[in-house]
């Protein structure tokens, strides 16, 4: 039987908590929302005048907003009043919120930079599917963001539409008006059409989300609660080409350490991006010579000492739009598996209850990877996924995945079949089969399979998960993102939360975790027990406490750790946030040196973030982590001793400040400074002692997400000298003539680049 850390049978939590949280549910649980709104045709838009909107005589109105945080249906806490109406091209939302002007939270930020301030939100389920809907939000001063919301897989703001907004604060508060073309929405192509819609408010300082129709955490879903939209008829997005012609130039100087020598480059290149609407329901993609640039940085993360792989997430434009329709439970397509590619297409949408995704494309990066003479050295891999998923009653559906991965002789594919099935208002069922088969180029053959199934229990109060997975020896997606194979694993997750209706706290409550995996042959490898304690605050700040005890089986080393964590975050003020964690335990070296066995030391970890506003128009970041591993003192037989019997593994920094100055809503600049610092002790792991000090300057003058003109310079600086002494004679040299420093003092990149991107619709 499984067990919790504190011995008590994780079943009987469960049974415990489920008669508990039998206790709140209402009536809400057993039905949908019966919610209608029917909305005019109009002649004349609505704007917004200095005191109030205006053209509005034919909206219709909502104004009955319901707490689904802090409240589960209480009142809003503000009056909010929503006026709707549509033409022939446009679908016009107008919000009118009550509030104290100078407790309004708003910043004047770049476009989708709205997360902490306050917000009003439109939600639209075109296709009426209960399953997903376009996220159209915006803030007091009229800064967008959008994304599409999938059940079960949440908000995806890298979706992007072209759509107008405007806002300002008034003296009652402030005011909102969306105007979303019908051209940047997807539906059927009848002539009357049912929709979904819900409008949501958030208040930031009192962290309270309120909604129109009434959204309850007490049923899960959020797509399947949202109201009936009717009155709209005899709408197109007619005919709807978009091209987007971008062009960069960037000049480089870089240090190649291969040689070593600096390298001078320079390089001009364009692309073109396309799509094309079919049938109102359907988009074609088409990009060549994709523009793959990357105009943010990927956030810092400490990937020293980590067992498995590190994931840095998807930020290239073509392969972010859409990519919910190529999710699955177990992530088999993680696009930036894809390196190099030349040309790309994409087909999605939704037909009659199919919702279908396609994806095409390239990679050059493993002919590159040969050398110039192999006959492999100018071949490209060809790349190809399908996703087709049928609805099933009203929040279920099937789907199958396929993947085709072609190099030369070699080739990769893998077939999935998954489903999603509504037991009830709160419980869910996902399972997946899988089967890959794999020719390498050597000509080795091998088959695999993979399965993993979860039943899920949302609500206010009590949530639960229980989950299996496997993955056979033989089993290889390398177009997915998977740690390892040859396991089966079982995780079990319950958690209980109460929310006061008065007093500081928000809610608070325990969750526990219980997990368990053995290999094929049925030899345990890892478990796992933690249990950890939330308290959130009203106003914005809370704390978090973690006890974790494990096992983990590495290199047939046995490992019995323990970990202890606290973390706790405030944004009570409007112009500064803070968040920090501490993590103490234990934890395995997992890169030794060469004749020294993998073994348990001392971990901390640390982070601390912070978020200063001086000025509507300012903000500056600030993120610092920590990592370090020493020695046990009971290790000292093994691993020697140091000062006091323990003697430091590795240890490294990293902090990254960001500065936002936001002169309009169109046009900003961002700079970022990134320190990192490894520190190793050479005789206990494999790392190289390695300091990075990198600035990055970025000047965007965005109209909308595809016209854009971006202006950006960066340094990178490292510890390394080149030394006239022969290789050999004065160590440590990391190549010929190459020499490691103390201090990041040698300039080893040097680039300037400008992206030019503009859109042109028809």
């Amino acid at each position: 039987m499984t067990r919790c850390y504190v011995g008590v049978p994780l079943g009987a939590v469960i049974l415990i908590a489920m008669q508990v949280a039998g206790a709140g549910v209402t009536s809400a649980q057993t039905s949908e929302s019966s919610s209608l709104v029917t909305i005019p045709h109009v002649g004349n838009a609505p704007n917004l005048g200095v005191r109030g909107p205006e053209n509005l005589t034919e909206a219709v109105v909502v104004s009955d907003f319901r707490q689904n945080q802090p409240g589960d249906g209480s009142p809003a806490s503000l009056p909010t009043r929503a006026y709707l109406s549509y033409d022939d091209s446009n679908l016009y939302v107008v919000f009118d919120c009550h509030d104290d002007v100078e407790k309004v939270r708003a910043r004047l930020a770049k476009r989708e930079d709205i997360a902490d301030d306050d917000q009003v939100i439109v939600y639209l389920d075109t296709f009426r599917d209960r399953r997903r809907a376009y996220v159209f939000g915006v803030n007091p001063l009229g800064v967008q963001r959008d994304g599409i919301l999938t059940e079960g897989q949440g908000i995806d703001y890298s979706f992007d539409a072209v759509w107008r907004s405007e806002a300002h604060l008034t003296d009652r508060g402030y005011m909102a008006l969306m105007v979303i073309p019908f051209k940047s929405l997807r539906f059927s192509n009848d002539s009357t059409q049912t929709w979904g819609i819900a409008l949501g408010r958030y208040i930031a300082r009192e962290s309270e989300y309120s909604y129109w129709p009434f959204i309850t955490k007490r049923i899960d879903g959020f797509v399947n609660q949202m109201a009936d939209l009717k009155g709209i008829e005899r709408v197109s997005p007619g005919h709807n080409l978009q091209f987007v012609p971008y062009g960069t130039f960037t000049a480089a100087r870089y240090l190649d350490t291969s040689v070593p020598a600096f390298i001078r480059s320079n390089d001009g290149q364009g692309g073109l991006d396309s799509k094309i609407v079919i049938r109102d329901a359907m988009s074609l993609d088409v990009t060549l010579n994709p523009d793959f640039s990357q105009v943010e940085s990927d956030d810092p993360q400490v990937t020293v000492n980590k067992r498995f792989e590190v994931s840095f997430p998807e930020k290239r434009p073509f392969y972010l739009e859409n990519a919910g329709f190529f999710v699955t439970p177990e992530n088999l397509f993680f696009s930036r598996r894809i390196v190099n590619p030349q040309f790309g297409g994409r087909l999605t949408g939704k037909v009659n209850g199919w919702a279908i995704g396609t994806l095409v494309t390239d990679d050059r990066a493993e002919g590159e990877s040969f050398s110039p003479g192999s006959p492999l050295a100018r071949r490209r891999a060809e790349v190809a996924v399908v996703r087709v998923q049928r609805e099933i009653g009203k929040e279920s559906f099937l789907g199958i995945l396929a993947t085709d991965r072609d190099f030369a002789s070699s080739f990769n594919r893998v077939v999935a079949a998954d489903t999603r099935l509504k037991l009830s208002p709160t419980w869910v069922f996902t399972g997946q089969v899988i089967r890959s088969d794999d020719h390498s180029l050597d000509g080795n053959k091998q088959r695999g399979s993979a399965a993993n199934a979860s039943i899920t229990r949302n609500g206010r109060g009590f949530t639960y998960e229980a989950s299996f997975l496997q993955r056979s020896p033989e089993f290889n997606a390398p177009l997915g993102y998977l740690d390892r194979v040859d396991i089966r694993a079982v995780h079990q997750n319950a958690s209980y939360y109460w929310h006061p209706n008065s007093g500081p706290l928000l809610s608070f409550g325990p969750a526990l975790s219980t997990s368990m995996d053995w290999s094929y042959k049925g030899q345990r490898q890892d478990w796992s027990a933690q249990l950890h304690l939330d308290f959130f605050f009203r106003h914005q700040y809370g704390i978090s406490v973690y006890r974790r005890e494990s096992y983990q089986l590495f290199h047939s080393i046995g490992f019995r750790e323990y970990t202890n964590t606290v973390s706790a975050y405030s944004a009570q003020s409007k112009r500064l946030s803070v968040s920090g964690s501490l993590e103490a335990g234990t934890s395995p070296n997992y890169s030794p040196p060469q004749g020294l066995a993998p073994f348990l030391g001392n971990a901390v970890n640390a982070s601390f973030g912070m978020t200063y506003r001086p000025a509507q128009r300012l903000r500056i970041e600030e993120r610092y982590y920590f990592s370090r591993l020493n020695t046990r003192p009971e290790l000292n037989g093994s691993v020697g001793s140091g000062v006091g019997g323990i003697r430091s593994v590795f240890k490294n920094e990293i902090s990254r400040t960001k500065i936002y100055l936001q002169f309009t809503r169109n046009l900003s600049v961002r700079t970022i400074v990134d320190y990192n610092v490894l520190v190793p002790n050479q005789s206990l792991i494999q790392q190289t002692l390695s300091k990075h000090l990198t600035t990055d300057v970025l000047f965007t003058y965005l109209v909308n997400p595809f016209t854009a003109v971006y202006v950006g310079y960066n340094e990178g600086y490292q510890n390394l000298a080149l030394d006239p002494t022969p290789p050999g004679s004065v160590p440590p040299y990391t190549s010929a003539r190459l020499r490691a420093i103390d201090s990041p003092s040698m300039l080893t990149s040097r680039q300037l680049f400008v992206k030019i991107s503009y859109r042109l619709g028809f």
